[in-house]
């Protein structure tokens, strides 16, 4: 293969944005040079008037396989991923069989080692009773341990105090929790139940799983956390009320209780439930909008450290149903940087440090080696951005398998012109022109 040589790209990384030319050889970043490159017979892709970033890394997806194939599979939603920039993503263990063995585990790498386009990891689930599973977790290879102290899936609501204790206690893994009291949402759900019945509106979602379930919730993990210094990673924080738990004053690196917040939960607010309904409905709920306006505050304050789209896809016909019997989730990763890059133009983020939140930090949260940054050595995880040309979603350009998304319609105001995977061009101009699937994720 070539060394490809991409030059006058505006490469936003680490803060900084300046031209220059970048050469890729096999699968690194060989050169970058703000002097130029001279073209000694490689593949020259020239890039002036385009963003080069580093590929958007997700560290919280749901692609559905096994067991939920009808919604969407590992290789459906890995191409949606690549199409939208991102270049590496963490899946869930809430899949059928729950991922919550190490064989179970092991059997979804093998599933994406033959058909995910883009660099995976995948998190060993936590239930009450299966912490000698967890601990048996290889910290180099596998991102972290998912723990659902609300909102789960099969036998994954992990309630049991002593198995919590236990579990922040022995695990020196990452320990991701999604963060909802059972009670105080089951409290709500039976008092909507009484007063409305069948006929319970998704604008009441949010009175539901609300402000008190979240804060309950996330404040109990940072207690465990820094009872027994786990390393603690609060995702999809939804409320102005819980960004109080979290500090600015300690860099990145040293964080041992760090935080997500995902695109919809910038985007949308509770006014939105009027004409998106159901499509909206996601655990944690989208709050109102002080609570929209709070995150993004936080976000830029370096209390949120993560942006992640928590990918949740489910068929049309499941979210048509009524609000009890509609799931709970939306399609996000196939959008995510083109959304958030509109935010950036609306002035609610500068460029760089949208970059350091979807790229740079998720690197560094999970320790990944060598990907998130556009760095001489780094693996070539790489995206070409055109902040100019606009791009509109509809039926025909979606890539998810459930065939929707909340952004049908819309058009954003940038479009993904290149995708590289390990130093391969994956897709470009709205095309897959390789299908070499990603890699393992490792970890430091």
């Amino acid at each position: 293969m070539k060394p490809t040589l991409i030059k006058n790209a505006l490469i936003i990384n680490e803060a900084k944005s300046y031209h220059a030319d970048l050469l890729i050889k096999n699968d690194r970043i060989e050169k970058i040079s703000k002097n130029g490159i001279s073209d000694n017979n490689y593949e020259v892709i020239e890039a002036e008037n385009l963003w080069l970033i580093p590929g958007v890394i997700d560290d919280q997806v749901h692609f559905r396989e096994p067991g939920l194939t009808h919604k969407a599979t590992i290789k459906s939603e890995a191409a949606a991923a690549v199409a939208g920039g991102t270049t590496s993503f963490m899946e869930m263990p809430n899949t059928v069989p729950n991922a919550v063995t190490q064989q179970l585990l092991e059997e979804k790498y093998a599933i994406a080692s033959q058909s995910s386009l883009a660099n995976y990891s995948f998190f060993m689930g936590a239930t009450n009773n299966n912490l000698d599973e967890v601990l048996k977790t290889n910290p180099l290879n596998v991102c972290g341990v998912k723990v659902f102290m609300g909102s789960s899936t099969g036998n994954m609501l992990v309630d049991n105090p002593s198995s919590l204790e236990n579990l922040f206690k022995n695990c020196k893994l990452l320990i991701a929790t999604h963060c909802e009291d059972e009670k105080v949402i089951k409290d709500n759900l039976a008092k909507y139940l009484s007063k409305y019945g069948d006929n319970i509106q998704p604008c009441h979602h949010p009175e539901i799983r609300n402000v008190e379930a979240c804060y309950k919730s996330s404040k109990f993990a940072i207690e465990l956390a820094k009872k027994y210094n786990s390393r603690l990673h609060i995702l999809h924080i939804s409320t102005g009320k819980e960004i109080e738990l979290f500090e600015n004053n300690i860099v990145l690196s040293k964080k041992r209780i760090t935080s997500e917040v995902c695109v919809h939960h910038l985007t949308f607010d509770d006014s939105d439930y009027n004409t998106l309904g159901n499509k909206i409905k996601c655990n944690p709920a989208i709050k109102n909008i002080t609570d929209k306006q709070k995150l993004w505050n936080a976000l830029n304050n370096d209390f949120l450290d993560v942006i992640a789209t928590d990918h949740a896809p489910h068929t049309i016909n499941e979210k048509n149903n009524n609000y009890i019997n509609s799931p709970s989730g939306l399609p996000l990763v196939q959008h995510s940087l083109q959304i958030m890059i509109d935010h950036c133009k609306n002035g609610l983020i500068s460029k760089e440090k949208l970059i350091e939140k979807m790229c740079h930090a998720p690197a560094v949260c999970f320790n990944i080696e060598n990907r998130g940054y556009i760095r001489e050595g780094y693996f070539a995880d790489l995206v070409l951005l055109n902040p100019n040309k606009s791009y509109t979603v509809s039926k025909d350009n979606i890539l998810y398998k459930c065939l929707w998304s909340p952004f049908e319609g819309k058009t954003f105001s940038s479009s993904i012109d290149s995708t590289f995977i390990n130093g391969i061009k994956v897709f470009e101009k709205n095309a897959f022109i390789s299908n070499v699937n990603g890699r393992r994720l490792e970890f430091k």
